[in-house]
C-alpha cells in the first residue's frame, strides 16, 4: 500500500478512472436507449455490465486509499449519457464507431495510468491493466458490429472533452 504523497497520488488516479467508468456507464445506458438494432442494444447492455465490475473495482479500490469519488460524477453522468443518447440517435454504425474510439482513447489513458501509478502500487496496477482488457474487447466488438470510424475533428473533440473530465475529476 503506497503511502503518504504515493498514497495520494494513487487516490487521485483512481478517482479520475472512478469517473471514467461513471461517464462509460451513462454512454452505454444514453447509446441503449436510442439503440436501433437489438444485437446492437444487448452488446451495449453487456459492454456496460462489465464497466459496471470497473466501476466497483475503482471504488473498492478509492477506499482502500482513503481517497474518494469526484464531486463532479453527477455532471459526468449527465454529459455522457446526453452524448450516448446523441450518438444512437445518429445511428447504430455511428454509436458504435463512437465507442470504437472511446475505447481506443480510454486504452491510451489507462497506459498513462499505469505509468504514473507509484511503483509499490501494484493493486492499483492490476486493477488498471484488466480494466484496460476489457476496454480493449468493447472497442474490437464494436467495430466488429460495424462501427465507423468518426471525422478527425470529432476524435480530436473527445480527447479535449476527455481532457476537461480528467484534470477536474484528478482535484475535483
Amino acid at each position: 500500500m503506497p503511502e503518504g504523497p504515493a498514497r495520494l497520488k494513487s487516490g487521485r488516479l483512481m478517482r479520475v478512472n472512478h469517473a471514467g467508468e461513471v461517464a462509460a456507464q451513462a454512454l452505454y445506458q444514453g447509446q441503449a436507449l436510442t439503440a436501433k438494432d437489438r444485437t446492437v442494444t444487448d452488446a451495449l447492455r453487456h459492454a456496460a455490465d462489465e464497466e459496471m465490475d470497473h466501476l466497483a473495482w475503482c471504488e473498492q479500490r478509492l477506499k482502500e486509499l482513503d481517497s474518494r469519488t469526484s464531486l463532479l460524477n453527477p455532471l459526468w453522468y449527465a454529459g455522457s449519457f446526453a452524448i450516448g443518447a446523441l450518438a444512437g440517435v445518429l445511428g447504430d454504425r455511428a454509436s458504435l464507431g463512437f465507442i470504437t474510439e472511446t475505447e481506443k482513447q480510454v486504452e491510451s489513458h489507462l497506459l498513462d495510468h499505469m505509468e504514473r501509478l507509484p511503483a509499490a502500487d501494484l493493486k492499483s496496477r492490476a486493477i488498471l491493466e484488466q480494466m484496460r482488457h476489457d476496454e480493449i474487447e468493447h472497442g474490437a466488438a464494436a467495430a466488429s458490429l460495424g462501427g465507423e470510424q468518426l471525422p478527425f475533428w470529432l476524435r480530436q473533440a473527445m480527447r479535449l472533452t476527455s481532457r476537461v473530465m480528467t484534470r477536474g475529476s484528478y482535484w475535483l
